[in-house]
């Protein structure tokens, strides 16, 4: 009996150690992304089932707080990949020297204006996405705001106050909405600083989802917002 005890214990113990080994023989990927959390997971299981031996560390954040951490890491880089950031951010990466150009092996199915223009590339595209206006009727009956049909509309005075955007200082979003508006209007008129005056920059802020969909539905979302539900 006290054999068979000791036997069972070491048996145990060699498991743990098998284990163990095991998950320290696998490669480590750091990589800095500006995706969604829940946009993560599919993306890990696809990379996974091909790649069994590497695990995938997530460093997430907005893309200017992304962009701003790796600029101050040139020195000494400690990501491995850079995924779901934005163009404008690549390309600052690369005039610094600090991406490694790759080739996939479906290149030529990304359109031109998706890619970086060099015949082997820096980075690439794997998303198009559009700003969007969230317009929550039952607040906007309630202080009888009408509904706005463009994105001039917003800087009308009855908007002032009502609105609610991404920080465009470490928001992707929030400064691709403002380079959209100064690329539309110039900035000689002031229309894209007087839409940026007319919505304050969200502290914090969340990517349109089913809850948020759902929090509109409820009038828990009090005020217009860019693209954001806050």
């Amino acid at each position: 009996m006290r054999l068979s005890s000791v036997f069972k214990s070491l048996a145990v113990t060699g498991l743990v150690a098998f284990a163990a080994a095991a998950s320290a023989q696998k490669t480590q990927l750091l990589v800095y992304t500006a995706l969604e959390t829940d946009q993560l997971k599919a993306y890990q299981e696809g990379f996974n089932r091909v790649n069994p031996d590497i695990e995938i560390k997530w460093v997430r954040d907005s893309t200017g707080v992304i962009t701003a951490k790796l600029l101050a890491e040139k020195g000494n880089p400690q990501a491995d990949a850079v995924m779901g950031v934005a163009a404008s951010s690549l390309a600052l990466l690369d005039k610094n020297g600090m991406l490694v150009p790759y080739a996939p092996l479906n290149l030529d199915a990304i359109m031109s204006q998706y890619r970086d223009k060099k015949k082997v590339p820096a980075w690439f595209g794997m998303d198009v996405w559009g700003a969007t206006v969230c317009f929550n009727t039952v607040e906007a009956k309630k202080r009888n705001i009408p509904k706005p049909e463009t994105w001039k509309d917003l800087t009308k005075p009855a908007y002032k106050g009502q609105m609610v955007m991404p920080n465009p200082a470490s928001s992707g979003t929030g400064f691709f909405d403002v380079t959209a508006w100064l690329t539309l209007w110039g900035d000689d008129n002031g229309k894209g600083r007087r839409l940026e005056v007319h919505g304050r920059p969200a502290r914090k802020h969340c990517a349109v989802h089913a809850l948020g969909f759902q929090a509109l539905q409820h009038g828990r979302v009090r005020r217009i917002c860019g693209g954001h539900f806050v």
